[in-house]
């Protein structure tokens, strides 16, 4: 396959509400992941990797924090008089004065800026999910079967699908025939009753077949015009639509499960950030063969501070992050961003800390997510008593996790709590 056979289409634009409060003023691919990196991140890397460089970003919601990131950390690895681009593309209306009403939508209000590409493929993708995929092979994958499109797909239990993800049924030679969208009973791959297929979010069109389906849709009485509950389930019966298994190829230490998250809540997020800081983490952050990028300020290395006996600064099976400072507290199992500080005896464990994140002495903080430029006064324990937590306004997760945002007041609620005492 040539290399400028393909555009990818990166769809940026929803309200990950389910993420709030992390997602209150960004968009959710630009949230902090790894503490280095953000959510899309994942994504622009893989199609960089793949020799995929003609990519459209449709943003929609909050995309300023997402369009600063992408233009100051990815505009270096394209070069426009080659015809290779990175363009995040905000709502056009140039079909009509409505935002996207969904995925299909999103795209097909931009088929004018795809078709100026002239594409023979368009690789269309999700910018909230963390894994690392060839997405040349998916494409010579959908060649090879002279299909209409492809869909990513990935083996998944029943229990975890149920509800959340579309479930493809297909037969012995990949050609799916039936889709359901999200059903609360998801028919099974045959003969492995606690397994399914699950759509990765990822699809690759031959460009004319898109184009033309994509009109058809935009005129379908009663279409919510998404991908996953019309589109596909329209095509079916009618066109080559084929899945392609997901199989993490890429490591040379594979582990027996592709990896592959949905980081669209916050328990499933931090998750996915502690997986991370595991002795053997599925995914390797570390791969010389398939770099993950981002934009890296120039801050200095971390710094770990010893005082005396008694403040030793340390960090055990965690991830630090340049200009952070670990000033005789104490870090395990965390990810602290860049330009953080964790102060004289504080207490750190099995939380994320986003930039510029300051713990104050003999503060203590464990399952936690603080968000950016938050300051965590003296003496403060968060994370150790959930009804406490949400009486001072933070959110507190169904599995115990509590969640700081930047607009919550930290020295407001404590002023509060000591005006009580």
């Amino acid at each position: 396959m040539m290399k400028d056979d393909c555009t990818a289409v990166i769809l940026a634009g929803g309200k990950g509400t389910r993420l709030d409060p992390l997602t209150r003023d960004r968009a959710k691919p630009a949230v902090p992941f790894g503490g280095a990196y953000r959510i899309i991140d994942f994504t622009l890397s893989n199609c960089l990797n793949s020799g995929v460089r003609k990519i459209l970003v449709l943003t929609q919601y909050k995309a300023m924090s997402l369009d600063r990131h992408i233009n100051m950390g990815w505009g270096r690895y394209f070069c426009r008089e080659l015809g290779e681009f990175v363009d995040v593309v905000p709502p056009q209306q140039r079909i009509d004065a409505s935002w996207y009403q969904g995925t299909a939508d999103a795209v097909y209000q931009n088929i004018y800026t795809i078709e100026k590409e002239q594409p023979k493929f368009v690789l269309i993708l999700a910018g909230d999910h963390i894994y690392k995929m060839n997405y040349r092979k998916l494409v010579d994958y959908h060649v090879a079967q002279g299909a209409d499109v492809t869909i990513g797909v990935l083996r998944e239990t029943v229990d975890e699908a149920r509800n959340r993800f579309g479930v493809m049924e297909v037969d012995g030679g990949n050609r799916v025939i039936g889709f359901q969208e999200k059903p609360a009973e998801p028919k099974c791959v045959p003969g492995k009753p606690q397994f399914c297929l699950a759509s990765m979010g990822i699809y690759v069109f031959t460009a004319r077949f898109l184009y033309e389906e994509l009109c058809k849709d935009a005129t379908r009485r009663g279409s919510h015009h998404d991908f996953g509950g019309d589109v596909i389930p329209a095509i079916i019966e009618t066109n080559r639509v084929f899945a392609y298994p997901f199989v993490d190829e890429i490591d040379e230490n594979r582990k027996q499960v592709a990896y592959w998250r949905d980081v669209g809540t916050l328990d499933a997020y931090f998750d996915a950030n502690m997986d991370l800081v595991s002795v053997d983490p599925q995914l390797n952050m570390y791969d010389q063969e398939w770099p993950i990028r981002t934009y890296q300020p120039n801050y200095p290395p971390p710094k770990f501070v010893f005082a005396d006996d008694q403040r030793c600064g340390h960090a055990m099976d965690s991830i630090v992050c340049l200009g952070s400072i670990i000033s005789g507290g104490e870090v395990r199992r965390s990810i602290l961003g860049p330009q953080t500080r964790v102060n004289s005896y504080a207490e750190v464990s099995e939380s994320i800390l986003f930039a510029d994140v300051d713990i104050g002495r003999r503060a203590k903080i464990r399952r936690a997510i603080i968000d950016k430029g938050v300051s965590i006064p003296a003496g403060v324990q968060i994370g150790y008593d959930a009804e406490l937590d949400a009486g001072r306004g933070f959110i507190v997760t169904e599995n115990g996790m509590t969640v700081i945002a930047q607009s919550d007041g930290m020295e407001q609620f404590l002023n509060g709590e000591r005006r009580s005492a």
